[in-house]
């Protein structure tokens, strides 16, 4: 199953909540999801009623709107939950931290990019320096202690000195630290569970790869 390339606010309405993927449109009246409450093809007429969700796809719900906030495809998802069963804790938790720790998630909650989805395009366009090393993987999963840095030469793009004149745009995470004057962040610790602010419910997405 590939990457989800069609009008992204659709995805928010057929979830019913904001995935946050139309960056700062997201954060404003304009917001699909605020003008319109109803998902896509759903009956609004009086005394028409929904179709109840089996358990199966309630599970199947829950990952897609994961996969989706995360701009994962299905495959990258998976191996993500496999990864997270194999390290000691609940597997649920150890799923969102290494869903947090994705470097473009990571430039995102820093403010660099106003979408996860913008982020992957400027890491894979090179913008972006890990621990002073270029990099160009936005899935590279980082640790605490790692810093991100722009490249010298992207620091001379329009980008650039448009989104430095707002940071912080919106509050940085508790993990991660933001120097303004170096316009470089640094993974202080693991994400805990107060500092996701993600409205996923990892209990029934952990059920259904278990199904396998």
């Amino acid at each position: 199953m590939g990457r989800y390339t069609g009008p992204v606010c659709r995805l928010c309405r057929r979830m019913g909540t904001k995935l946050f993927l139309k960056g700062e449109r997201c954060f404003t009246p304009r917001c699909a999801v605020e003008k319109r409450r109803s998902a896509p093809g759903e009956q609004t007429r009086e005394g028409a009623g929904r179709r109840r969700i089996s358990e199966h796809g309630m599970q199947l719900r829950e990952k897609q709107k994961a996969r989706f906030i995360y701009g994962l495809m299905e495959a990258q998802f998976r191996n993500d939950v496999d990864e997270a069963n194999r390290l000691k804790g609940s597997t649920g938790q150890r799923l969102l931290e290494l869903l947090e720790l994705r470097l473009d998630n990571a430039i995102f909650r820093l403010g660099f990019a106003d979408s996860r989805a913008q982020a992957r395009q400027l890491v894979s366009h090179g913008h972006f320096r890990l621990n002073g090393k270029a990099i160009n993987i936005p899935s590279l999963t980082l640790k605490a202690g790692d810093t991100i840095s722009w490249d010298e030469k992207s620091a001379k793009t329009n980008y650039y000195k448009t989104m430095i004149a707002s940071l912080p745009k919106r509050p940085v995470p508790q993990w991660l630290e933001l120097d303004k004057n170096s316009v470089s962040g640094k993974v202080a610790a693991t994400p805990a569970l107060s500092d996701i602010d993600t409205s996923i419910d990892t209990r029934p997405i952990v059920e259904f790869y278990s199904r396998r």
